[in-house]
Protein backbone atom coordinates (compact mmCIF):
# COMPACT_ATOMS: atom_id res chain seq x y z
CA UNK A 1 0.00 0.00 0.00
CA UNK A 2 1.12 3.53 -0.66
CA UNK A 3 0.60 6.73 1.25
CA UNK A 4 -1.43 9.27 -0.76
CA UNK A 5 0.06 12.66 -1.41
CA UNK A 6 -1.36 15.19 1.03
CA UNK A 7 -3.71 17.80 -0.34
CA UNK A 8 -3.22 20.99 1.65
CA UNK A 9 -5.73 22.73 -0.62
CA UNK A 10 -8.51 20.40 0.55
CA UNK A 11 -11.03 21.72 3.09
CA UNK A 12 -9.78 21.71 6.66
CA UNK A 13 -11.21 19.21 9.11
CA UNK A 14 -12.18 20.15 12.66
CA UNK A 15 -12.47 17.09 14.91
CA UNK A 16 -14.51 17.59 18.08
CA UNK A 17 -13.53 14.88 20.53
CA UNK A 18 -10.15 13.15 20.57
CA UNK A 19 -10.96 9.75 22.00
CA UNK A 20 -10.35 6.50 20.12
CA UNK A 21 -12.21 7.43 16.93
CA UNK A 22 -11.74 11.20 16.85
CA UNK A 23 -8.14 11.03 17.95
CA UNK A 24 -7.34 8.31 15.42
CA UNK A 25 -8.99 10.44 12.73
CA UNK A 26 -6.87 13.48 13.62
CA UNK A 27 -3.72 11.37 13.54
CA UNK A 28 -4.68 9.72 10.24
CA UNK A 29 -5.53 13.03 8.58
CA UNK A 30 -2.25 14.56 9.69
CA UNK A 31 -0.38 11.58 8.30
CA UNK A 32 -2.29 11.84 5.03
CA UNK A 33 -1.26 15.48 4.71
CA UNK A 34 -4.75 16.88 5.19
CA UNK A 35 -5.20 20.12 7.18
CA UNK A 36 -6.82 19.15 10.48
CA UNK A 37 -7.20 20.40 14.03
CA UNK A 38 -9.12 19.19 17.03
CA UNK A 39 -10.79 19.90 20.35
CA UNK A 40 -11.16 17.93 23.52
CA UNK A 41 -12.55 18.89 26.92
CA UNK A 42 -9.73 17.14 28.76
CA UNK A 43 -6.54 19.19 29.03
CA UNK A 44 -4.56 15.99 29.52
CA UNK A 45 -5.81 14.67 26.19
CA UNK A 46 -5.05 17.93 24.41
CA UNK A 47 -1.57 18.03 25.94
CA UNK A 48 -0.90 14.47 24.78
CA UNK A 49 -2.11 15.26 21.27
CA UNK A 50 -0.01 18.43 21.13
CA UNK A 51 3.04 16.59 22.42
CA UNK A 52 2.62 14.16 19.53
CA UNK A 53 2.67 17.08 17.07
CA UNK A 54 -1.06 17.53 16.48
CA UNK A 55 -3.06 20.77 16.51
CA UNK A 56 -5.51 20.60 19.43
CA UNK A 57 -7.15 22.92 21.95
CA UNK A 58 -9.52 22.85 24.93
CA UNK A 59 -11.34 26.06 23.94
CA UNK A 60 -14.40 24.86 22.02
CA UNK A 61 -15.69 28.29 21.01
CA UNK A 62 -12.25 29.27 19.66
CA UNK A 63 -11.88 26.00 17.75
CA UNK A 64 -15.33 26.41 16.19
CA UNK A 65 -14.64 30.06 15.32
CA UNK A 66 -11.53 28.85 13.52
CA UNK A 67 -13.58 26.21 11.72
CA UNK A 68 -16.05 28.87 10.60
CA UNK A 69 -13.26 31.15 9.41
CA UNK A 70 -11.68 28.34 7.38
CA UNK A 71 -15.01 26.82 6.23
CA UNK A 72 -13.78 23.53 7.64
CA UNK A 73 -15.68 20.26 7.83
CA UNK A 74 -16.76 19.80 11.46
CA UNK A 75 -16.67 16.20 12.71
CA UNK A 76 -18.53 15.44 15.94
CA UNK A 77 -16.63 12.61 17.64
CA UNK A 78 -17.84 12.92 21.22
CA UNK A 79 -19.71 10.33 23.31
CA UNK A 80 -23.40 10.13 22.45
CA UNK A 81 -24.73 11.72 25.69
CA UNK A 82 -23.06 15.08 24.97
CA UNK A 83 -23.70 15.26 21.21
CA UNK A 84 -26.62 17.66 21.73
CA UNK A 85 -24.46 19.97 23.84
CA UNK A 86 -21.73 19.99 21.18
CA UNK A 87 -24.21 20.61 18.36
CA UNK A 88 -25.59 23.60 20.23
CA UNK A 89 -22.11 25.11 20.20
CA UNK A 90 -21.71 24.32 16.51
CA UNK A 91 -25.00 26.09 15.81
CA UNK A 92 -23.76 29.10 17.77
CA UNK A 93 -20.22 29.42 16.42
CA UNK A 94 -20.05 27.58 13.07
CA UNK A 95 -23.57 27.12 11.66
CA UNK A 96 -22.46 27.41 8.04
CA UNK A 97 -19.82 24.70 8.17
CA UNK A 98 -20.30 21.32 6.58
CA UNK A 99 -21.05 18.89 9.40
CA UNK A 100 -20.66 15.16 9.95
CA UNK A 101 -20.17 12.80 12.87
CA UNK A 102 -18.67 9.43 13.75
CA UNK A 103 -21.28 8.41 16.33
CA UNK A 104 -22.52 4.81 16.30
CA UNK A 105 -26.19 5.76 15.90
CA UNK A 106 -27.53 7.94 13.15
CA UNK A 107 -31.22 8.71 13.62
CA UNK A 108 -30.78 10.22 17.08
CA UNK A 109 -27.92 12.38 15.83
CA UNK A 110 -29.87 13.44 12.72
CA UNK A 111 -32.79 14.43 14.95
CA UNK A 112 -30.51 16.46 17.23
CA UNK A 113 -28.96 18.15 14.19
CA UNK A 114 -32.43 19.05 12.90
CA UNK A 115 -33.47 20.48 16.27
CA UNK A 116 -30.60 22.94 16.03
CA UNK A 117 -31.25 23.95 12.44
CA UNK A 118 -28.12 22.32 11.02
CA UNK A 119 -29.60 19.68 8.72
CA UNK A 120 -28.92 21.41 5.40
CA UNK A 121 -25.15 20.99 5.76
CA UNK A 122 -25.13 17.67 7.65
CA UNK A 123 -24.20 14.20 6.39
CA UNK A 124 -24.07 11.42 8.95
CA UNK A 125 -21.07 9.14 9.12
CA UNK A 126 -19.95 6.06 11.02
CA UNK A 127 -16.58 4.34 10.62
CA UNK A 128 -17.03 0.65 11.43
CA UNK A 129 -13.76 0.43 13.32
CA UNK A 130 -12.72 0.35 16.93
CA UNK A 131 -11.20 -1.60 19.78
CA UNK A 132 -12.16 -2.34 23.37
CA UNK A 133 -9.78 0.42 24.48
CA UNK A 134 -10.63 4.11 24.66
CA UNK A 135 -9.00 7.51 25.01
CA UNK A 136 -6.06 9.18 23.28
CA UNK A 137 -3.64 6.43 24.31
CA UNK A 138 -5.72 3.95 22.30
CA UNK A 139 -5.65 6.00 19.08
CA UNK A 140 -4.16 4.52 15.93
CA UNK A 141 -3.75 6.24 12.53
CA UNK A 142 -4.21 2.83 10.88
CA UNK A 143 -7.57 2.26 12.56
CA UNK A 144 -9.62 3.04 9.44
CA UNK A 145 -7.50 1.29 6.81
CA UNK A 146 -9.83 -0.94 4.75
CA UNK A 147 -12.62 -0.45 7.31
CA UNK A 148 -16.17 0.25 6.10
CA UNK A 149 -17.17 3.87 6.72
CA UNK A 150 -20.88 4.60 6.42
CA UNK A 151 -21.57 7.94 4.75
CA UNK A 152 -25.31 8.51 4.81
CA UNK A 153 -26.84 9.15 1.39
CA UNK A 154 -30.44 10.30 1.70
CA UNK A 155 -32.51 11.75 -1.11
CA UNK A 156 -32.19 15.28 0.33
CA UNK A 157 -28.46 15.05 1.09
CA UNK A 158 -26.30 17.95 -0.08
CA UNK A 159 -24.02 16.37 -2.72
CA UNK A 160 -21.12 18.72 -2.04
CA UNK A 161 -21.13 17.94 1.67
CA UNK A 162 -21.48 14.23 0.91
CA UNK A 163 -18.45 14.32 -1.37
CA UNK A 164 -16.45 16.21 1.27
CA UNK A 165 -17.25 13.64 3.97
CA UNK A 166 -16.59 10.71 1.64
CA UNK A 167 -13.26 12.19 0.60
CA UNK A 168 -12.14 12.46 4.23
CA UNK A 169 -12.98 8.79 4.77
CA UNK A 170 -11.05 7.84 1.64
CA UNK A 171 -8.09 9.96 2.70
CA UNK A 172 -7.61 7.82 5.82
CA UNK A 173 -7.91 4.55 3.93
CA UNK A 174 -11.54 3.60 4.64
CA UNK A 175 -14.04 2.05 2.27
CA UNK A 176 -17.05 4.32 1.85
CA UNK A 177 -20.42 2.59 2.09
CA UNK A 178 -23.45 4.77 1.21
CA UNK A 179 -26.41 3.92 3.47
CA UNK A 180 -29.75 5.61 4.16
CA UNK A 181 -29.96 7.15 7.62
CA UNK A 182 -33.11 5.16 8.43
CA UNK A 183 -31.40 1.89 7.50
CA UNK A 184 -28.23 2.44 9.52
CA UNK A 185 -29.40 1.85 13.09
CA UNK A 186 -31.09 -1.55 12.56
CA UNK A 187 -28.03 -2.75 10.63
CA UNK A 188 -25.58 -1.64 13.32
CA UNK A 189 -27.79 -3.03 16.07
CA UNK A 190 -27.35 -6.45 14.47
CA UNK A 191 -23.60 -6.46 13.94
CA UNK A 192 -22.33 -4.16 16.72
CA UNK A 193 -24.75 -3.35 19.51
CA UNK A 194 -26.30 -6.80 20.04
CA UNK A 195 -22.81 -8.40 20.07
CA UNK A 196 -21.92 -6.19 23.03
CA UNK A 197 -24.85 -7.68 24.95
CA UNK A 198 -24.08 -11.27 23.95
CA UNK A 199 -20.44 -10.68 24.91
CA UNK A 200 -21.59 -9.42 28.29
CA UNK A 201 -23.72 -12.54 28.79
CA UNK A 202 -20.88 -14.84 27.77
CA UNK A 203 -18.46 -13.06 30.12
CA UNK A 204 -20.91 -13.12 33.04
CA UNK A 205 -21.89 -16.76 32.66
CA UNK A 206 -18.30 -17.81 32.02
CA UNK A 207 -17.09 -16.11 35.19
CA UNK A 208 -19.94 -17.62 37.22
CA UNK A 209 -18.18 -20.82 38.32
CA UNK A 210 -15.31 -18.77 39.76
CA UNK A 211 -11.64 -18.08 39.19
CA UNK A 212 -10.80 -21.63 38.12
CA UNK A 213 -13.11 -21.30 35.11
CA UNK A 214 -11.47 -18.01 34.15
CA UNK A 215 -8.00 -19.56 34.46
CA UNK A 216 -9.08 -22.24 31.99
CA UNK A 217 -10.60 -19.74 29.56
CA UNK A 218 -8.81 -19.51 26.22
CA UNK A 219 -9.59 -18.46 22.64
CA UNK A 220 -13.35 -18.97 22.60
CA UNK A 221 -13.87 -16.95 25.75
CA UNK A 222 -11.37 -14.28 24.67
CA UNK A 223 -12.89 -13.78 21.21
CA UNK A 224 -16.46 -14.02 22.38
CA UNK A 225 -16.06 -11.46 25.16
CA UNK A 226 -13.59 -8.94 23.69
CA UNK A 227 -16.03 -6.06 23.39
CA UNK A 228 -17.26 -6.62 26.94
CA UNK A 229 -13.96 -5.02 27.95
CA UNK A 230 -15.04 -1.69 26.46
CA UNK A 231 -15.71 1.04 29.02
CA UNK A 232 -19.16 0.50 30.50
CA UNK A 233 -20.36 4.06 29.94
CA UNK A 234 -19.41 3.90 26.24
CA UNK A 235 -21.24 0.59 25.78
CA UNK A 236 -24.36 1.83 27.51
CA UNK A 237 -24.38 5.09 25.56
CA UNK A 238 -24.38 3.47 22.14
CA UNK A 239 -26.72 0.57 22.98
CA UNK A 240 -29.27 2.68 24.82
CA UNK A 241 -29.27 5.34 22.09
CA UNK A 242 -30.32 2.60 19.67
CA UNK A 243 -32.84 1.05 22.01
CA UNK A 244 -35.74 0.26 19.62
CA UNK A 245 -33.55 -1.54 17.08
CA UNK A 246 -31.63 -3.40 19.78
CA UNK A 247 -34.86 -4.50 21.49
CA UNK A 248 -36.10 -6.13 18.28
CA UNK A 249 -32.87 -8.04 17.73
CA UNK A 250 -32.47 -8.93 21.39
CA UNK A 251 -35.89 -10.56 21.25
CA UNK A 252 -34.79 -12.57 18.20
CA UNK A 253 -31.58 -13.63 19.95
CA UNK A 254 -33.52 -14.75 23.02
CA UNK A 255 -35.96 -16.70 20.82
CA UNK A 256 -33.09 -18.48 19.06
CA UNK A 257 -31.39 -19.37 22.34
CA UNK A 258 -34.69 -20.59 23.77
CA UNK A 259 -35.22 -22.77 20.69
CA UNK A 260 -31.68 -24.16 21.07
CA UNK A 261 -32.33 -24.94 24.74
CA UNK A 262 -35.57 -26.72 23.86
CA UNK A 263 -33.92 -28.65 21.03
CA UNK A 264 -31.09 -29.79 23.32
CA UNK A 265 -33.54 -30.80 26.06
CA UNK A 266 -35.98 -32.62 23.77
CA UNK A 267 -33.64 -34.07 21.11
CA UNK A 268 -30.16 -33.94 22.58
CA UNK A 269 -28.83 -31.67 19.83
CA UNK A 270 -28.11 -28.02 19.08
CA UNK A 271 -27.95 -28.67 15.35
CA UNK A 272 -30.16 -25.79 14.16
CA UNK A 273 -28.46 -22.89 15.94
CA UNK A 274 -24.93 -24.15 15.36
CA UNK A 275 -25.57 -24.77 11.65
CA UNK A 276 -27.14 -21.34 11.19
CA UNK A 277 -24.29 -19.64 13.02
CA UNK A 278 -21.61 -21.52 11.10
CA UNK A 279 -23.27 -20.61 7.80
CA UNK A 280 -23.46 -16.91 8.70
CA UNK A 281 -19.86 -16.76 9.90
CA UNK A 282 -18.65 -18.52 6.75
CA UNK A 283 -20.45 -15.94 4.61
CA UNK A 284 -18.75 -13.14 6.53
CA UNK A 285 -15.32 -14.74 6.18
CA UNK A 286 -15.82 -15.03 2.41
CA UNK A 287 -16.88 -11.39 2.14
CA UNK A 288 -13.90 -10.20 4.21
CA UNK A 289 -11.49 -12.04 1.93
CA UNK A 290 -12.79 -10.40 -1.24
CA UNK A 291 -11.81 -6.93 -2.42
CA UNK A 292 -15.15 -5.11 -2.93
CA UNK A 293 -16.04 -3.80 -6.36
CA UNK A 294 -16.28 -0.03 -6.82
CA UNK A 295 -19.53 1.82 -7.36
CA UNK A 296 -19.67 2.76 -11.02
CA UNK A 297 -21.46 5.21 -13.29
CA UNK A 298 -22.71 7.54 -10.57
CA UNK A 299 -22.12 11.28 -10.63
CA UNK A 300 -22.73 12.74 -7.18
CA UNK A 301 -25.32 15.50 -7.56
CA UNK A 302 -26.98 14.07 -10.66
CA UNK A 303 -30.66 13.05 -10.66
CA UNK A 304 -31.21 10.09 -8.33
CA UNK A 305 -27.55 9.89 -7.33
CA UNK A 306 -28.18 9.04 -3.68
CA UNK A 307 -30.64 6.25 -4.47
CA UNK A 308 -28.23 4.77 -6.99
CA UNK A 309 -25.36 4.87 -4.49
CA UNK A 310 -27.53 3.01 -1.98
CA UNK A 311 -28.61 0.46 -4.58
CA UNK A 312 -25.05 -0.37 -5.54
CA UNK A 313 -23.96 -0.48 -1.90
CA UNK A 314 -26.59 -3.16 -1.30
CA UNK A 315 -24.83 -5.15 -4.03
CA UNK A 316 -21.62 -5.04 -1.99
CA UNK A 317 -19.93 -2.17 -3.80
CA UNK A 318 -18.08 0.74 -2.20
CA UNK A 319 -17.46 4.34 -3.24
CA UNK A 320 -13.86 4.93 -4.25
CA UNK A 321 -14.22 8.48 -5.55
CA UNK A 322 -15.21 9.91 -8.93
CA UNK A 323 -13.33 8.39 -11.86
CA UNK A 324 -11.48 5.88 -9.68
CA UNK A 325 -11.61 2.12 -9.38
CA UNK A 326 -9.75 1.96 -6.07
CA UNK A 327 -7.75 4.24 -3.83
CA UNK A 328 -4.70 2.81 -2.10
CA UNK A 329 -4.84 2.97 1.67
CA UNK A 330 -2.15 4.66 3.70
CA UNK A 331 0.36 2.34 5.21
Amino acid sequence: MTTPTGDRTAPGVCVLGLGLIGGSLLRALDRAGRPAFGWNRSAATVDAAAAAGHDADTDLSAVLARAAQQDALVVVATPTPIVGEILAQVARHAPGCALTDVVSVKQAVADAVAERGLSARYVGGHPMAGTSRSGWDATDPDLFVDAPWVVCADDDTDPMVWSTVADVALAVGARVVPVATEDHDPLVAAISHLPHLTAAVTATVGAGPGDLALRLAAGSFRDGTRVAGTAVDLQRAMIEANGPAVLTLLSEAIDRLTAARDELRDSGTVHTLVEDGHRARTRWDAMRGADPEPIVDVTVGSDGWAAELRRQAHLGRVWTGPGQTRRDSPG
